[in-house]
């Protein structure tokens, strides 16, 4: 290792992936608001994967429902959906990355760590982001910091296509006065109860009793929360491939299911769905969790453990149908999703890395 060099991690973030990619394959695209989620037709009930900056600037955003996006955009180019499209570009970033010789820790499509060792991480970034292009054509931004929790917040200062670092040094200066939803791991819930807390800054989450975050949120979140505010994180980067905890199938009705017998046959389908997905993984099932969402929009979980960890689809079948059976009588419902969790392997057993097919 050269003199001076220290170790550093660096989140790397595809900027717009999916629309990128996109615009790759129609390059006509380029400059244009493009939107991306479902089948690309508004008519039909789905949310937005990604929106092209040109989308964002009209309000369209990540998670939206595609009818008020091509409301907010009309004229956006409504694309579907295509996961092996995004998948093929993922494996080939991620492949541009290893070749840099560094550990690389895959968070997901379009973004990930790599662990460094270097005395110039800017230099180094700006080497990341020539390298990414040059393989896939594909842009990235890229947070450096000392800690996996600065580096990943670093890369929203940096983005579009730039660089930003965040450590301990200027943690406060840049971070201090900003709301704590800012922070990663903190959504809309959190804040608010923090909030409720008197902390609404991360300055403010920083200098707030220990005591009062483990009141509100017990001794693990709590405490947890604490060292958030204070941008106090792992700097440990690891390349284990990940290995998924659960499979989960959903689907949102284009028509709201109505009666008890349409609930039970789409539970027992995805059920079954989510099912086979486990089996690939080889390991048993140790709980199943029932996602509903009533019409209009108001959605919430039920979960069962089973009695014993178990590989027979019946078992799973008759866990969601008896979350089913816990369900409001007489609501619409315009989503179902049912997820099977598993045993996780013992220590030291060959896993391979399998797709997520949905998420609850």
């Amino acid at each position: 290792m050269a003199t001076g060099s220290r170790s550093w991690v660096l989140h790397v973030d595809l900027d717009q992936f999916i629309a990128a990619v996109e615009v790759l394959r129609r390059p006509e695209l380029a400059g244009k608001p493009v939107i991306v989620g479902g089948r690309g037709d508004p008519a039909e009930r789905a949310v937005v994967a990604t929106a092209s900056y040109e989308a964002r600037e009209f309000g369209a955003r990540s998670g939206m429902p595609l009818r008020i996006a091509a409301r907010k955009v009309p004229d956006a180019v409504l694309l579907p959906v295509d996961a092996d499209a995004y998948n093929e570009a993922s494996e080939r970033v991620m492949t541009a990355l290893r070749s840099l010789g560094v550990i690389v820790e895959v968070l997901g499509w379009d973004e990930a760590f790599l662990g460094v060792e270097t005395d110039d991480p800017e230099t180094f970034a700006r080497r990341v982001q020539a390298t990414v292009l040059d393989a896939t054509e594909l842009h990235c931004s890229v947070g450096i910091g000392d800690n996996k929790i600065r580096a990943k917040i670093a890369t929203g200062f940096g983005k579009p296509r730039g660089v930003f670092r965040l450590t301990r040094a200027n943690w406060l200066e840049v971070m201090g006065e900003r709301p704590t939803i800012d922070l990663w791991g903190v959504g809309s819930k959190v804040s608010k109860r923090l909030a409720a807390l008197g902390v609404e800054t991360v300055s403010q989450l920083a200098a707030a009793s220990e005591d009062a975050l483990v009141g509100e949120f017990g001794p693990r979140m709590g405490v947890w929360y604490g060292q958030l505010g204070k941008g106090i994180g792992s700097a440990i980067v690891d390349d284990t491939p990940w290995v998924a905890r659960g499979h989960s199938r959903e689907t949102t009705y284009q028509e709201n299911l109505r009666t008890r017998d349409e609930v039970l046959e789409a539970v027992r389908q995805l059920a079954e769905q989510a099912f086979a997905d486990t089996v690939a993984e080889g390991r048993p099932v140790i709980r199943v969790t029932l996602k509903v969402r009533y019409a209009p929009f108001f959605t919430q979980s039920k979960a069962m453990k089973l009695p014993a960890p178990t590989t027979d689809r019946e078992a799973v079948v008759a866990a969601a149908l008896a979350l089913a059976d816990k369900l409001e009588p007489g609501r619409e419902i315009r989503l179902l999703g049912v997820r099977g969790e598993m045993q996780m392997p013992d220590e030291g057993d060959p896993v391979e890395r399998t797709p997520i097919r949905g998420r609850l």
